[in-house]
This record gives C-alpha cells, structure tokens and sequence, in this order.
C-alpha cells in the first residue's frame, strides 16, 4: 500500500508562518523507519503494508505534536493488494507512455 500524508502543527510556527522544523521532524521518523519513502513539497508518501505503514503515521504526527498544542493530519492511500515497487512503478509507467506518445484513452485512467 502507499500512504500519502501531510502532517503539520496548528496554532504555532515562526512569525513567517512557516512549519518546517516540525515537518523535518516527521521527515526524520518516516527515514529512520527503513520504509521506502518519497517526500515532496506537499506530502510524503510512505510504502509498506498497513500496519507498518500507520504505525509510521502515528509516530510522525507525534514527532509534529512536540510543535504545537494542535496537529493536522491529511491521508491519502492506495490500497492495492499484492503490488510491490509502486512507489516508483507508477510514476515510471506514466513516464513511459508520455515518452511513447501515446494518446490517453479511458483505459489509461484505471
């Protein structure tokens, strides 16, 4: 399963607004836990199998917590049984038909 997530604290941050220290903290419990890992400018998304992976979730937003007297969380999962790598695979599938040029047909959505 992959789990896309964004965790920040609510009610804190610098004069600026900004939460980066408390989003390097989740960043540094999502690294240590050995989980494949991709973090970008909007979530950080985690792969692993359910338990494994919200296990992970949990002690992120605990890390967050530390920042604030209030946490926001937002998830977004793909839940696909028996299917490994995809992380990566489905960003590379999607490379590889732009690089083939193929037109986009309903099929290509699923």
């Amino acid at each position: 399963m992959l789990v896309a997530f964004s965790v920040s604290p609510v009610g804190s941050g610098g004069d600026d607004g900004s939460v980066h220290e408390a989003v390097a903290a989740a960043v540094r419990v999502v690294r240590a836990s050995g989980l494949p890992n991709q973090t970008d400018a909007m979530f950080t998304t985690i792969e692993g199998d359910w338990d494994e992976v919200f296990a992970v979730v949990k002690a992120a937003t605990e890390a967050v917590a530390a920042f604030g007297p209030r946490v926001s969380l937002v998830l977004k999962a793909d839940i696909r049984p028996g299917h490994t790598g995809e992380l990566t695979g489905k960003v590379e599938r999607v490379e590889r038909a732009l690089a083939a040029g193929a037109p986009a047909t309903a099929s290509d959505s699923e």
